[in-house]
């Protein structure tokens, strides 16, 4: 386990991550939690509030940053700026995909032979935000989406883009 406290930064211009509010974590401490070079899993508290199965991503020569959603900032009550405290330690369970989003799949022959050809991690992307849903209609609106842009051949992003501001 690591433990350590820092800032909460947010990147200005950074190609795809601009303005993604994040965490840095330094070559050394990183090393402390795995040998690894690509994006891996971790579990542990920020401040007092537990967080599983979110991704270090790699920045090059060993540093890697966490990034914070909104949700997860809000939860926590800090932004930009602020200093918090970290324990992390490597996040080893396995991701499983939703059951009901992959049954709902299995109907799409288009839909679910389109998901098969995407690397994993797309895949729990989609799965990931679709159990994130706090109600079942949510749910099921998001089932719905992912299903019509995949048999459309949408990755995530695409998917989005083409339903933004649609109810």
């Amino acid at each position: 386990m690591v433990t350590f406290s820092t800032r909460i930064l947010k990147f200005k211009k950074k190609g795809e991550k601009s303005g993604w509010t994040y965490i840095e974590i330094s070559s050394r401490q990183a090393k402390q939690l795995s040998d690894s070079k690509v994006s891996f899993r971790i579990k542990g508290l920020l401040d007092h509030h537990p967080i599983e199965k979110m991704a270090l991503l790699p920045m090059g020569e060993g540093s890697f940053i966490l990034p914070l959603s909104g949700p997860i900032r809000k939860i926590i009550g800090k932004g930009e700026g602020d200093t918090i405290k970290i324990q992390l330690e490597v996040d080893e369970r396995a991701l499983t995909l939703s059951a009901d989003f992959v049954s709902c799949l299995k109907d799409d022959k288009a839909a679910y032979d389109f998901f098969k050809t995407l690397p994993k991690s797309h895949q729990l992307y989609f799965s990931k935000w679709i159990e994130s849903a706090k109600t079942m209609t949510t749910k099921t609106k998001r089932i719905t989406m992912a299903v019509i842009g995949l048999s459309s051949k949408q990755g995530f992003p695409e998917m989005v883009r083409a339903n933004k501001g649609v109810r």
